[in-house]
């Protein structure tokens, strides 16, 4: 199974550099595309790279920005030979924070440009059964353990300790408290020296905490299933458990259909899995090499409040006519400022649903 990488904007270019430097670095990939020792019985690569007929590897990915100095910070670094030149692709000048100016105007361009190459990289038809509601399709990532190299000589770390720090607001790569809202799927990516009793106890005591709540709709509760696998069985958990991919996950446009664990509408999952490869670091950088570390997808309730965030400061500013002159005079219509404050009111209101709904509701209305 392949995985396409679409890296947009300053933020997603430098990201996804880090990304791929990463990716490398795992897999024992040079930085001209080239193996110094492949493997004979690993090709979870495979995933990432393709592989050209000289036998070289490039990303499956493409880099857009444009503004050409973070993408020309690519072609000349380190890793410039590993990428296709036509998968950088870059204007002339920025959109300066104005989306209308790089959607209506100076980007219009850059964005067929953009999907061709996508196009051209496509070989799977990728599908998702993450969530049992069409718009409710924002995964929460959190990681653990996020820590310096001097502050791990003074940390437990066990298989508990990260696993409880999943359900933690300070190791969340986006910005709400989970104890306000309700899970309604899990799915637990372990690496390096996990075993599948320490998971269960530390599942246990999780399972104990008030503070730590699931959807009332769900009849069967907890179900937890160990999928133990190497890099060779699954290469998405083998990117999946870095802090660098986590970021990549959060910004990329396909996260809703990059996650592999599945939800039944009427079924609440606890998927876990375990690889026994620990974590690679980037050499000189200010994460610790740890034994172990999990990385957690899981679709809860309590991401509305980023929305309700955006909400109540898009309507403090739009009160104001903030900024709106900008837009419009880049061939921005009013009227989509509007529609799209309805958009996130909506979906702030799926999200309330489920939080409220109840398994008894439901079968009374029935």
């Amino acid at each position: 199974r392949e995985c396409i990488s679409v890296h947009v904007g300053q933020a997603g270019v430098q990201i996804g550099n880090a990304c791929w430097e990463l990716f490398c670095l795992e897999h024992g990939i040079q930085p001209d595309g080239t193996f110094k020792d492949q493997p004979s019985d690993d090709d979870s690569f495979a995933t990432f790279f393709r592989e050209t007929s000289t036998r070289k590897y490039v990303p499956r990915a493409i880099m857009v920005d444009l503004e050409q100095t973070v993408v020309d910070e690519v072609r000349t670094g380190t890793y410039r030979q590993l990428f296709h030149p036509e998968q950088l692709i870059t204007g002339k000048e920025d959109a300066a924070n104005n989306y209308a100016r790089g959607h209506y105007s100076i980007g219009k361009d850059k964005i067929d440009m953009a999907l061709d190459r996508i196009r051209k990289l496509v070989c799977t038809v990728f599908q998702t059964n993450l969530v049992p509601y069409p718009r409710i399709h924002f995964p929460l990532v959190t990681y653990a353990p996020i820590i310096s190299s001097e502050r791990a000589y003074h940390e437990q770390l066990s298989v508990a300790e990260i696993t409880s720090s999943c359900f933690e607001p300070n190791n969340q790569m986006v910005k709400c408290d989970p104890r306000h809202g309700k899970y309604m799927a899990c799915c637990m990516l372990y690496r390096g020296d996990v075993v599948p009793k320490d998971v269960n106890v530390a599942i246990a005591a999780i399972k104990t905490k008030r503070a730590i709540q699931f959807v009332d709709w769900c009849p069967t509760g907890f179900k937890v299933r160990v999928l133990l696998c190497d890099v060779r069985a699954s290469s998405f958990l083998h990117h999946f458990t870095s802090v660098s991919i986590l970021l990549l996950i959060f910004f990329h446009p396909l996260t809703s259909i990059f996650c592999f664990c599945l939800v039944h509408p009427l079924t609440f999952l606890l998927q876990v899995g375990i690889n026994y490869q620990p974590p690679t670091v980037v050499p000189g950088g200010d994460l610790a090499q740890v034994q172990r570390a999990v990385c957690m997808l899981s679709n809860t309730t309590a991401i509305a409040e980023a929305w309700a965030r955006l909400d109540h400061k898009f309507d403090l500013m739009y009160a104001k006519r903030a900024f709106v002159h900008w837009y419009v005079g880049e061939g921005m219509e009013e009227g989509e400022f509007a529609e799209a404050r309805e958009d996130l009111s909506a979906l702030e209101k799926d999200y309330e649903e489920v939080a409220t709904d109840s398994f008894e509701d439901e079968n009374d209305g029935g």
